[in-house]
């Protein structure tokens, strides 16, 4: 027989974008992992460096690049820190609309999350179920902000305006290739507000959620490929710095919009839930019944500003630009238009942390403001990088297939990672 040795293989990376930039440098012993080593660097963008030389209003749009699947509740953790340091309040209407909006892009992220999750361990269905709701969020997100994913939509002082009350429609020139009963059925449910539309949404997305875990839930092999794999116990979970799902899914119920409200998160009812083993299986279960509270949390959300009108933004000229009808009638505020964005504000002298419960873990920026109009210095606290750190003791002992549940159960983004 002969003698077998340790050997050192590179496990990614496979591509030069999304997951893809994760270089592995893994130790085994024949297909047991002994040593994880991760790489990263690969995708290193300088976003801190870049809003220290802007005005602060020119880098919301660098937050919602950074975890590209979370992208409104990155801006909502930035603008939070913004806030603090000028010592604005911002109106309830906004607080509720950014609610909404935080918990529509949660679902987003599980969306994907599980998409990619199931794909890589050998689930094809779900992949595309999975993307045919976030289509309907995505349109949630062009209607207010003209874009499906990097919205810039939550500005220092309250939302850049107010919910749409008519949703686009489908192109009716699309009826040359499906057909205009196809049309009008792809139409049937835009014909009112945004509100409408998402209340239609958060009426049938409870029975998809269902839908998945018919698929995955009692699977033998999806149990079989989950079970047991990556187990980490609440303490380890707390020294090692998780936040979010994968410290829920240890059995810890932390959860900052229940532990440091914010927004209008102490008006709306819904529950943490979280895990009993620490694996793989309990972080599935623990991300899935998320989907179904954020959708609780919508639908008290669109109650409410159906009910309550108001401003959704502070009315602070030094702050907030003027709006599209002004700038088309008065040559002073289409000056403040242009000076507002190419010089912004001076903040007051200070240092601010605000955080943010985003669909990975703890999204915070510290800031510095020596009282310039940019930071002084800007750290960002996102939930990826601990996550990762802690894959090398979360792999060890087990095969080289676990390691690719075990980065899937991690739900990592590289662009807030390689900041």
């Amino acid at each position: 027989m002969p003698e077998i040795r340790n050997y050192t293989i590179n496990f990614g990376p496979q591509h030069p974008s999304a997951h893809g930039v994760l270089r592995l440098v893994l130790e085994l012993d024949g297909e047991v992992i002994q040593r994880a080593d991760p790489h990263v660097g690969l995708l290193h963008r300088a976003t801190e460096k870049l809003a220290e030389s802007k005005p602060y209003n020119q880098s919301i749009g660098y937050m919602d690049r950074l975890d590209y699947v979370s992208m409104m509740c990155n801006e909502h953790g930035y603008v939070r820190a913004i806030e603090q340091l000028l010592g604005v309040e911002v109106p309830e209407r906004a607080q509720y609309i950014r609610t909404m909006y935080d918990e529509i892009t949660r679902i987003l992220n599980h969306l994907m999350w599980l998409a990619a999750h199931a794909l890589d361990i050998g689930a094809m269905s779900v992949f595309l179920y999975c993307f045919r709701e976030r289509e309907d969020l995505f349109d949630c997100y062009e209607a207010v902000s003209g874009a499906r994913m990097h919205a810039t939509y939550y500005r220092p002082g309250g939302v850049n305006r107010d919910l749409p009350e008519r949703m686009p429609q489908f192109d009716k020139a699309g009826s040359k290739w499906h057909g205009a009963k196809e049309m009008t059925r792809r139409n049937a449910n835009r014909q009112g507000s945004l509100l409408d539309f998402l209340e239609d949404f958060t009426e049938r997305f409870p029975k998809h959620v269902d839908e998945y875990e018919t698929l995955l839930t009692d699977n033998r092999i999806w149990k079989q490929r989950t079970v047991g794999i990556g187990v980490v116990s609440p303490e380890r979970a707390q020294a090692l710095g998780f936040t979010g799902p994968m410290l829920r899914g240890s059995g810890i119920a932390w959860d900052l919009r229940k532990k440091q409200p914010y927004a209008a998160y102490d008006k709306v009812d819904f529950d943490i839930p979280i895990g009993v083993n620490g694996d793989c299986y309990d972080r599935y279960l623990v991300r899935m019944e998320e989907m179904r509270q954020s959708n609780r949390i919508i639908r008290q959300c669109i109650d409410w500003l159906r009910a309550n009108p108001g401003p959704v933004r502070i009315d602070d000229a030094k702050v907030i630009a003027p709006s599209r009808e002004r700038m088309k009638e008065d040559m002073e505020a289409l000056i403040h238009h242009f000076k507002l964005f190419s010089e912004g504000y001076c903040t007051p002298p200070g240092e601010v942390y605000a955080a943010v419960e985003a669909p990975k873990g703890e999204f915070g920026c510290y800031i510095v403001s020596d009282g310039a109009n940019k930071p002084y210095r800007l750290k960002i606290r996102a939930p990826g990088f601990p996550h990762l750190a802690a894959l090398d003791e979360m792999s060890r002992g087990h095969m080289i297939a676990d390691v690719v549940a075990i980065i899937g159960t991690l739900d990592i983004v590289f662009g807030e990672i390689d900041r």
